[in-house]
């Protein structure tokens, strides 16, 4: 009677699974023969990848060499030069962790890393061939065509095993079957997730509907059904209130090859760069920290010096003839100071050209510039639509108190005012502000008289912070220059 149950209980099971499967996998039928593994597993890309870029490297150098010199009989010195370059590549990408992760990273992010390391090389490269002098000694020309060829080849190839492997997988093969356990609300939403994402390769072996905690014979009746499933991952999604019930699972399922994750449930909860980390030995589930490791601060501080010096000499000539139209046409000081929240909630000055008359502002409170506002004269207006008035927070950006790209930082009294109305305000600061920003290059910028504005706004910057990379500091930056300065809101 017991084993009619059993068998009737798992027929409805894989009933389930199927629907579940069709409905969210239409053009995947499920199978229930795993005993192949993938070609991308049994030899991962954190193993492959770095020989492909050495050997990017060194044919690139030999193609270079014939281009530059007319033969292939390369010089001992351009070899030791290709196993620097072979060694700063392998070590820029393993600090950005671009080795790792394949299945479920983007192809554009992919060529994004690579072509921040491929710079970064280039810039070393011939920092190095400068200082030690050696400049008469290597061909600064081969150097480039070096890169640029190995750049090709290296992108060429991750495009091209990336789009393969997706595609198979968006046909049903090199799939990672994954058994569910939570509460069936929960299992829908990962389900969707996996449909969303056909590229990742995921596919559903089997489910169990949690709905309180598990008796030990459940416990073990579920891990029999992983067993016969054939999963080679179960996921157990579960919202925090039930993480009882993990140590139970991962107890029961301590004798089985399955890979096992822990998706908690977060639907209610704004986080922030959310991640797995180890801290004192012990591991930690980071709900809201920053992005900016010590890699992340000393990458993102030479983008900052190297553009910010490079724009702030560009604007060098348009800054002298605003500062002389406003000290003819405005009495009154050239430069605007106010104190704005930085980094980690300190505060600083920013630096602005002066777009108001003189005035005082009463106490405690910061008035929001409006259309047809008197309050700004004719220069000052035309400074704010095109925000030529922020030129000079260049200067704070080499001072280290502002990045080039960030959240824009709102004055004092707004900071007090909407971080009691809008939840994740605050956490904004957890990173430089900027002179532009994510919300600003999608439309958020300028006044802001509305809650609703601006929690739009604190979105976008949230998702900047979340999702930062050098890559997407220069698409910003791209963005912001193809826009222009012009916007609707900025008056």
């Amino acid at each position: 009677m017991a084993d009619d149950t059993v068998s009737a209980l798992n027929v409805r099971n894989e009933e389930t699974v199927a629907s579940l499967q069709l409905a969210v996998f239409p053009d995947v039928r499920l199978s229930m023969n795993h005993s192949s593994i993938a070609f991308s597993e049994r030899y991962p890309a954190k193993l492959i990848v770095p020989v492909v870029d050495v050997l990017a490297l060194a044919v690139a150098g030999l193609l270079a060499f014939r281009l530059r010199f007319g033969f292939f009989d390369i010089h001992d010195r351009y070899v030791l030069a290709i196993i620097v370059m072979a060694l700063l590549v392998i070590l820029l990408n393993i600090m950005q962790g671009a080795y790792t992760r394949w299945r479920i990273t983007r192809v554009s992010t992919l060529l994004g890393r690579l072509c921040v390391v491929w710079a970064t090389v280039a810039i070393l490269a011939t920092s190095l061939i400068f200082f030690a002098h050696a400049a008469d000694r290597y061909s600064r020309l081969w150097v480039s065509y070096t890169l640029v060829i190995s750049f090709v080849m290296a992108g060429g190839l991750r495009l091209v095993a990336q789009l393969l492997l997706r595609h198979a997988r968006r046909q049903g093969l090199a799939r990672r079957s994954v058994f569910l356990v939570g509460p069936g609300q929960q299992l829908v939403r990962v389900a969707r997730g996996m449909r969303s994402t056909p590229a990742e390769g995921y596919s559903i072996a089997g489910i169990e509907r949690l709905a309180g905690t598990l008796a030990p014979e459940r416990i073990e009746r579920l891990c029999q059904r992983v067993v016969h499933s054939g999963a080679r991952e179960v996921w157990i999604c579960v919202p925090l209130e039930m993480g009882s019930v993990v140590r139970g699972i991962l107890y029961g399922l301590r004798n089985q090859m399955a890979e096992v994750r822990f998706i908690p449930d977060f639907q209610d909860m704004q986080l922030l760069n959310h991640r797995v980390s180890e801290v004192a030995g012990q591991f930690a589930i980071d709900l809201s920290v920053t992005p900016m490791t010590e890699t992340a601060r000393f990458f993102k501080r030479v983008e900052d010096i190297v553009l910010g010096t490079l724009f702030l000499l560009l604007s060098l000539p348009v800054c002298a003839v605003i500062a002389l139209v406003l000290k003819w046409q405005c009495p009154g000081p050239i430069v605007f100071k106010q104190y704005r929240t930085g980094v980690n909630g300190k505060r600083f000055k920013v630096y602005k050209f002066r777009s108001m008359e003189v005035h005082d502002e009463p106490s405690g409170r910061v008035t929001q510039a409006c259309r047809g506002d008197p309050r700004v004269t004719r220069l000052g207006a035309f400074l704010r639509r095109t925000s030529l008035d922020e030129l000079p927070q260049f200067y704070n950006v080499l001072q280290g108190r502002m990045s080039i790209v960030g959240p824009r930082p709102h004055a004092l009294a707004h900071n007090d005012h909407y971080k009691e109305l809008i939840e994740s305000y605050m956490k904004r600061h957890k990173v430089k502000p900027g002179i532009t920003g994510w919300a600003q290059v999608n439309g958020f910028r300028g006044v802001t008289d509305t809650i609703d504005k601006m929690e739009r706004r604190v979105e976008h910057d949230l998702w900047y912070i979340d999702n930062w990379s050098l890559w997407l500091d220069l698409r910003i930056i791209a963005l912001t220059i193809i826009k222009g300065f012009k916007g609707p809101n900025a008056f």
